[in-house]
């Protein structure tokens, strides 16, 4: 597996090397591989130019070992938690007999990051299984159902939150919003990575898909305090706006929110079907 970091700068060499440290103290996992924008030479900076106000985040699959009895998800926070005054780090996590069998049955996600991401830490005590090219058309087909059927939900959801803002009906419109976002990211992540988080967390999903296109990393910006309080809004949206006496959401602020949702829906159509594309390509040229 790849191990250089030439491509990095000196800054983001630094940040890495303090995440991988803090990862490594918190829970002395098997092994660490960097995967997205920073992985690739040259794509963190086409995706920071292309997005400035979305600093592109390090992006890591870290594999732990099989004794840890917490589970992947509380690891998952404890981890980005502790790396978050570092840099924006991403992580998934999972313990390394999990990742063995994703690499033995071929599983696009796995496969494609252990053959093209960078190892960056490993205690060399567990062998990972070999990484082989998965098959590139049935990979296709799979995303395709699959984002046939989630984006399908989004919509469906994404019509009933129009029908209660036309009811003026404000919170029960946000939490359809908030499932048509779930949705959609949902059946973004499957349609690149054949792999699905088990998560309703909104701003989970949102920093797990940034990583696919300009566009979406762009939609909710983090820079901006109005953008920032209105995905708030969304997130907030899916216990608060059906349980909480105190939540209020406004029409002009729900109009926003459908005029979001609705533009994250063309985005997502858009750069999905380009990526089925490319899979086409891939299977039919695989090496």
């Amino acid at each position: 597996m790849n191990t250089s970091l030439k491509h990095l700068s000196f800054l983001q060499r630094k940040q890495l090397k303090d995440v991988v440290g803090l990862i490594i103290k918190a829970v002395h996992p098997e092994k660490i591989i960097l995967f997205g924008v920073h992985s690739v030479p040259g794509a963190a900076a086409l995706f920071n130019q292309g997005a400035p106000s979305v600093a592109a985040p390090f992006d890591l699959l870290v594999v732990t070992h099989a004794q840890d009895r917490r589970s992947d998800y509380e690891l998952q926070d404890i981890l980005e938690n502790r790396c978050r005054h570092v840099g924006p780090v991403t992580t998934i996590v999972h313990d390394i007999d999990y990742v063995n069998r994703q690499l033995a049955a071929r599983q696009y996600f796995f496969s494609t990051t252990c053959m093209e991401g960078i190892l960056v830490y490993d205690n060399k005590k567990t062998l990972l299984e070999k990484a082989s090219l998965p098959d590139f058309e049935q990979v296709r087909q799979l995303a395709e159902k699959d984002f046939d059927r989630w984006s399908g939900q989004a919509f469906a959801f994404f019509k009933s939150a129009r029908f209660n803002l036309q009811q003026r009906e404000w919170k029960i419109a946000t939490f359809m919003l908030h499932q048509a976002a779930e949705q959609i990211y949902q059946a973004i992540l499957l349609a690149f990575t054949g792999y699905k988080p088990t998560t309703h967390n909104l701003d989970k999903l949102r920093r797990y898909t940034n990583r696919f296109s300009i566009e979406l990393a762009s939609l909710f910006p983090k820079d901006s305090p109005d953008e920032e309080y209105l995905f708030r809004l969304l997130l907030s949206g899916y216990v608060d706006a059906r349980y909480k006496d105190q939540y209020m959401v406004s029409e002009k602020e729900v109009v926003e929110l459908t005029s979001r949702i609705e533009h994250l829906l063309d985005i997502a159509g858009r750069v999905c079907r380009n990526h089925f594309l490319s899979l086409e390509k891939r299977a039919l040229n695989p090496g």
